[in-house]
């Protein structure tokens, strides 16, 4: 199925897309919830992030093996870690389709990362890598922004990767997908710059997830990147950035640069 979250006629709510139509769900998308027997247009209806707050974002470093050269300044190794390296960012840095990147003030090197993202559909604690694809929603694309020099030269990633609009999502959830065998791409202006398959993830999204598990419990509607491959494209003000993987769509966003302060604050 195919799950979204969108705003029609001034009110917000989910709804599953069948054809051209959505069909607004009343109750808890992670639960218990009845569909409506009338569908909205499409064409009527604006998508947006499918989790607008997450209780928390985990995503992991360096999980594709094409990925470890480009980012071995910043890691010290040109191997993939030998078990995960999650890190965690901030709800406040979700966005969603076509809603601008902003590239924050002092940032000199942005770049994208094309990712597929698990949504947790039921909290989960210590948990098997075998049973954890039981825990998980469905999936969505997400772009894993990130502030090159911030990244380099900070103690921690928080401020690298937690700017506010750097974790863009969407535009649906779907469900029952083998998050082992999709194709993810990144396009900048229309020109291809990141193509993988999801079978090349060093560490599965139930490896992931059964880690992390073992760490704290993850509860509906977390986030979980699993990732992206090789070089990563730089972002320019102007660009505009498509991250696709089969089975789910396009997420698709512009980017702009923050704008200056237009003067100084209260005295």
């Amino acid at each position: 199925m195919i799950y979204a979250r969108f705003r029609h006629s001034a009110r917000e709510a989910y709804g599953v897309i069948e054809g051209e139509h959505i069909y607004e769900l009343e109750g808890d998308i992670f639960g218990e919830h009845l569909q409506a027997q009338v569908g909205i247009p499409l064409s009527e209806a604006v998508l947006l992030a499918p989790v607008p707050r997450p209780g928390k974002i985990l995503a992991a470093a360096v999980n594709y093996q094409s990925h470890a050269a480009g980012a071995s300044v910043i890691t010290k190794s040109e191997e993939a870690p030998p078990e995960p390296q999650l890190f965690l960012k901030p709800s406040s840095s979700v966005i969603g389709n076509d809603e601008p990147i902003v590239l924050p003030e002092g940032a000199r090197r942005v770049d994208a990362e094309g990712e597929l993202v698990a949504v947790i559909g039921r909290a989960c604690r210590g948990v098997s890598a075998d049973e954890a694809l039981e825990y998980v929603f469905g999936y969505t694309c997400g772009n894993d922004v990130s502030a090159r020099h911030w990244q380099r030269d900070d103690l921690q990633w928080w401020r690298a990767k937690g700017a506010d609009t750097f974790s863009p999502i969407g535009p649906v959830i779907a469900t029952e997908l083998d998050p082992g065998g999709l194709e993810l791409t990144t396009r900048i202006n229309g020109e291809e710059r990141q193509r993988t398959n999801t079978v090349a993830l060093v560490h599965s999204v139930g490896a992931l997830i059964a880690f992390a598990s073992h760490v704290c419990t993850l509860e509906p509607g977390d986030l979980l990147f699993t990732g992206t491959p090789g070089v990563t494209p730089t972002l320019l003000e102007g660009d505009i950035v498509e991250v696709e993987i089969g089975g789910i769509g396009v997420l698709r966003n512009s980017v702009v640069r923050q704008a200056p302060p237009t003067g100084a604050g209260p005295g």
